[in-house]
């Protein structure tokens, strides 16, 4: 297997729905992971990533129009000791506990299948990164259903000693678009890691992900010498919030320089910029609207 584009890989479907990507930078010197979430539904995409102590949930951005959390709150990445676990559901609190409890990667996944949300049945994708001693070696997981049909579970465990430098694998729910959603079929695609900073690294994933379905991302960057973190989240339910902020101002800041110019004298103007804020814009439309109505009055 070459290695591809791990972003024109990303880029190639409109909905890989959850996916997983870990690594090693192209240095050597750190793990690499990425988990991001994509909606189609309203419930979907209702949701933003929320840092916990060691790790991440995901959360109703808006909690009015929470319909199922079921199957989209959960803790996507746990860490116990040096092992961090990134899943794409509830099964990362299975892995926690029951390898605490001495049982393997491999082990405590026995316990779960694919999610019963038919006919879909979306495989569950986990993955684990072990840094200790300098080195690090991680392992990823699929639980699937045999080609749509809910009486099998086919499991299937990739484990990866000694990762080479700048490259990493990543793994999906789907292949692509449809109705039913078609599970992930291989082994997880060998990528292009690079050696970017975390966040061109988070800039250049978030930027692959369909525009329409993408809800949020997490890039993790551990050095593995010293087995120290960082992380970022990118939401774009909070992204999209910035933007229409920025919005509203700068629709208030020409509302402003309207009204300037009217009291001084000059009617032959009016508000040009728009906002996703409808009171806002209904302002905007009566301001204009009373112009020309001045306009016409004093000829």
């Amino acid at each position: 297997m070459k290695p591809v584009s791990l972003y024109n890989d990303i880029a190639s479907t409109s909905y890989p729905g959850r996916g997983i990507v870990i690594g090693k930078s192209a240095d050597g010197s750190k793990a690499v992971i990425a988990y991001f979430i994509m909606g189609r539904s309203e419930n979907s995409r209702n949701r933003v990533f929320a840092e916990t102590e060691d790790g991440i949930k995901t959360q109703a951005f808006d909690p009015s129009k929470l319909v199922d959390p079921s199957l989209i709150i959960y803790s996507p990445v746990r860490v116990l000791g040096n092992k961090t676990i990134v899943t794409n559901g509830d099964q990362t609190d299975t892995v926690y506990d029951l390898m605490n409890e001495g049982q393997t990667f491999e082990q405590s996944l026995t316990t779960r299948e694919f999610e019963p949300d038919g006919p879909n049945y979306t495989p569950r994708i986990s993955g684990i990164v072990e840094c200790e001693n300098g080195k690090m070696n991680y392992a990823m997981s699929i639980l699937k259903s045999a080609d749509g049909n809910p009486d099998c579970c086919e499991r299937y465990t990739f484990t990866y000693d000694k990762p080479i430098n700048g490259l990493g694998r990543f793994i999906h729910t789907y292949m692509s678009d449809g109705n039913p959603l078609p599970s992930f079929e291989g082994e997880p695609t060998l990528v292009e890691i690079g050696n970017d900073d975390i966040d061109t690294f988070a800039e250049k994933i978030w930027n692959s992900l369909n525009e329409d379905n993408k809800v949020s991302l997490f890039v993790r960057y551990i050095d593995i010498a010293s087995n120290k973190a960082e992380s970022r989240i990118i939401n774009k339910n909070i992204e999209d919030t910035k933007a229409n902020i920025q919005k509203d101002r700068a629709l208030i800041a020409d509302t402003i320089r309207v009204t300037n110019a009217i009291n001084k004298g000059y009617l032959n103007t009016k508000v040009e910029l728009g906002s996703n804020n409808p009171a806002l814009n209904e302002l905007k439309d009566i301001i204009n609207v009373s112009l020309v109505g001045k306009i016409d009055i004093n000829g």
